[in-house]
C-alpha cells in the first residue's frame, strides 16, 4: 500500500516502529522499575506510590495470585477507578503471566455477569463500594478468587483510615454486601510480600487484555490484545510524541512528566494514554477517581504543574467552562489530546483561548489498542481532521463492497497496523464481520482522507441519518451548533419521519438559560442547508453519557421513548 501520507510526518518521526524490541508489557514495566525507581508513579488524594512502590506491591500481588493456583493465561477482572490499586493489581497480573479483563466499576449485574461469564474470569479485584453487584451474579460465574479493597487502600495511615471512614459512615458510599471467602486487598499483599513471584515466559502472542467492547449497540464484545498489539501501540505512540516531549524550544524539559488522568483507567484510551505510557516514559499521573465532579477535579490538579492532559470533548468543555480552572496556571501544558469522540471546533477554540496549547485530536478504537490515527504533535491549531496515520498503520477508505473509494469520497475507515487486535474473544463470527482477508479491521466510522492523508471522521456509521435520501451526519449538525454562544453541549439524533424517512431531533443543553427554541431553529436556517436542519428541538438539563464522556445518542433515540414524527 502507498503510505503517501509519510511525507508529511513532523521531522524526526519514523515510518515504522520495531515491534520486537521486547517480548512483553512486563518486560517494559521492569525496565520502567528500575529506571525510575525513587520516582512518583501514581498520586491519588496527594499520597503517592513511586514506582519502586508499583514494583513491590505488584510483586506481591501476582505472587499471591500464583499461589492460589491459577494457571498461566487465566483471566483476572479489575473492577476499579482511578485509584492507586488499579496499577497495582493491573502490573501484578500481567507479570504473573494473567490475562487483565478490564471491568467499569458502574455496571449493572446483568453487565457485570455477561463480562464475567464471557470472559471466564477466575479471579476480581473489586472496590467494596460496587461489592454487592458482584454479590448478586458471582454464583453463576467462574470467579473463585474475590479481593475486595476499600477507597482508602494504599493511601497509608492516618489518610487511609479517615477516607474509609467517611466513604463508609458518612457518605454511606458502600452497600453492605455478603461474599464468602473473600481476601482484603490490604492482606493479600502483605501475604504476597512474603511469597516469590515465579518468573512466567510471556512472549507476544499471548494475551494481555480482554477488553470489552460494544455494549452500547448489543452484547459486549472482549477484543482480544496481545502482548505485541500493545507494545506497538506503546512504541508508536513514543516516536509521535516524542517531538512534543523533548521539543526544548517549548519551554525547559521537566525532569518528570506530570499526565493528568481523568479518564477511567478500565477504558482502553486512559489505559495506554497514561497508565502504560506514563509508565513507559517514567512520568507520574495524578488518578482523578470521579472526573464528573468538576469541582473536585480542579482541586486535584490545581496542586501540579502538569503537562500533559488526555481528554474527551467533553471533559475539555466543563472544564474550560469553570471559573475556578480558568484560574490555573497552563504555561506547563505542553499536550492536550482530544479523543473518543469528536472535537468540536468551539471547544478546540475555548480551550486554546484559556490555555494557549492546542488540543491535539486522535482517533483510535479499543480494537486497535488504542491509537491509530492522530495530529502531528507539533501542530499549532485544530484543524478539523483526526491527523495522520501512526507509524506502521495503513488506512482505507472503503466502500459497502470493501473497495477502496477515491481520496475525497466517504466510506468506511478501515486500519491495518500491528495494533489491530487479534480478534473477538470466542466469537468468530463477530470477527469475520470486521476484518478484511488483506487484515484490515473496519471501524464502522465514515470518513474522508485527503491528498495528504489526513482523515475527516463523518460520523459513525450506525448514527447516520438518511433525510429524504440524504446522508445527514450528527457530528456535521452538533459541531454548527455548539458554535451557537447559548449552547453548551448537544446531540442530534435521527427519529422516524413519515415523509422523510427520517427527520432531525436535536437534544440541546443552554449555557444561556433564555435561549429559545425559535432562535436555535433560526440559527440552524442559516447555518445548515434545508434536508439537514432540526425538525424538533428538546431541552435538557444533562445529556446521557458513557463514564468516558461520551455522549449516548442511542439512549436519545431509543424507540420506547420517541414516537413517529407526525409530519404536518
Amino acid at each position: 500500500m502507498d503510505r503517501f501520507w509519510l511525507k508529511h510526518y513532523p521531522a524526526g518521526v519514523p515510518a515504522d516502529v520495531d515491534v520486537t524490541r521486547y517480548r512483553s508489557l512486563p518486560e517494559i514495566m521492569d525496565e520502567s522499575f528500575r529506571k525510575f525507581a525513587a520516582r512518583d508513579a501514581f498520586v491519588s488524594m496527594d499520597h503517592a506510590l513511586t514506582y519502586a512502590d508499583v514494583d513491590r506491591l505488584s510483586a506481591a500481588f501476582g505472587a499471591w495470585l500464583q499461589a492460589q493456583g491459577l494457571q498461566r493465561g487465566a483471566r483476572v477482572a479489575i473492577m476499579l477507578p482511578n485509584t492507586l490499586q488499579y496499577p497495582v493489581a493491573l502490573a501484578g497480573a500481567l507479570r504473573a503471566g494473567y490475562v487483565v479483563v478490564n471491568v467499569n466499576p458502574l455496571y449493572t449485574p446483568r453487565e457485570l455477569e455477561h463480562q464475567l461469564k464471557d470472559s471466564g474470569a477466575e479471579a476480581i479485584v473489586i472496590l467494596e463500594n460496587f461489592a454487592v453487584t458482584l454479590q448478586q451474579v458471582i454464583a453463576r460465574t467462574a470467579v473463585r478468587h474475590v479481593i475486595v479493597t476499600s477507597m482508602g487502600d494504599l493511601l497509608g495511615f492516618p489518610k487511609g483510615a479517615v477516607v474509609n471512614f467517611a466513604v463508609r459512615r458518612i457518605k454511606h458510599m458502600v452497600p453492605a454486601f455478603s461474599l464468602p471467602g473473600h481476601q482484603r486487598l490490604t492482606e493479600v499483599l502483605d501475604a504476597g510480600l512474603h511469597m516469590p513471584l515465579h518468573t512466567v515466559s510471556t512472549g507476544p502472542d499471548d494475551i494481555a487484555f480482554l477488553q470489552y467492547t460494544g455494549g452500547t449497540t448489543g452484547v459486549a464484545k472482549g477484543a482480544v490484545l496481545l502482548h505485541r498489539n500493545l507494545i506497538a501501540n506503546l512504541l508508536q505512540c513514543e516516536a509521535w510524541l516524542g517531538p512534543a516531549l523533548l521539543d526544548a524550544s517549548r519551554g525547559p524539559l521537566p525532569e518528570q512528566f506530570v499526565y493528568i488522568c481523568a479518564l477511567p483507567l478500565y477504558h482502553a484510551f486512559a489505559l495506554v494514554a497514561n497508565c502504560l505510557f506514563g509508565m513507559r516514559v517514567g512520568a507520574v499521573n495524578i488518578l482523578i477517581a470521579n472526573p464528573r465532579d468538576i469541582h473536585q477535579t480542579v482541586k486535584d490538579v490545581r496542586r501540579h504543574a502538569f503537562h500533559v492532559l488526555p481528554a474527551v470533548n467533553t471533559l475539555l468543555n466543563a472544564l474550560a467552562e469553570n471559573s475556578e480552572f480558568q484560574k490555573l496556571d497552563f504555561s506547563n501544558l505542553r499536550i492536550t489530546i482530544g479523543a473518543g469522540m469528536a472535537v468540536q471546533k468551539a471547544v478546540a477554540e475555548k480551550w486554546f483561548a484559556l490555555t494557549g496549547c492546542p488540543v491535539i485530536e486522535g482517533y483510535g478504537l479499543t480494537e486497535t489498542s488504542p491509537a491509530a490515527v492522530v495530529n502531528p504533535i507539533v501542530a499549532t491549531g485544530w484543524n478539523g481532521t483526526i491527523g495522520l496515520p501512526i507509524p506502521g498503520t495503513e488506512i482505507a477508505i472503503l466502500d459497502d463492497a470493501g473497495q477502496p473509494v477515491p481520496l475525497g469520497h466517504p466510506g468506511e475507515i478501515a486500519i491495518r497496523g500491528p495494533q489491530v487486535m487479534a480478534g473477538y474473544w470466542q466469537r468468530p463470527d463477530e470477527t469475520a464481520k470486521v476484518m478484511t482477508p488483506d487484515g484490515f479491521f473496519k471501524s464502522g466510522d465514515i470518513g474522508v482522507m485527503d491528498e495528504r492523508g489526513y482523515t475527516t471522521i463523518v460520523d459513525r456509521k450506525k448514527d447516520m441519518i438518511i433525510v429524504s435520501g440524504f446522508n445527514v451526519y450528527p457530528n456535521e449538525i452538533e459541531g454548527v451548533v455548539t458554535m451557537h454562544p447559548g449552547v453548551l453541549e448537544c446531540a442530534a439524533v435521527g427519529i422516524p419521519d413519515e415523509k422523510s424517512g427520517e427527520a432531525v431531533k436535536l437534544f440541546v443543553v443552554r449555557k444561556d438559560p433564555s435561549l429559545t427554541e425559535a432562535q436555535l431553529a433560526e440559527y440552524c436556517a442559516q447555518q445548515l442547508t434545508g434536508y439537514k436542519k432540526p425538525r424538533y428541538i428538546e431541552f435538557r438539563d444533562d445529556l446521557p453519557k458513557t463514564n468516558v464522556g461520551k455522549i449516548l445518542r442511542r439512549a436519545l433515540r431509543d424507540p420506547a421513548s420517541v414516537e413517529v414524527a407526525k409530519s404536518a
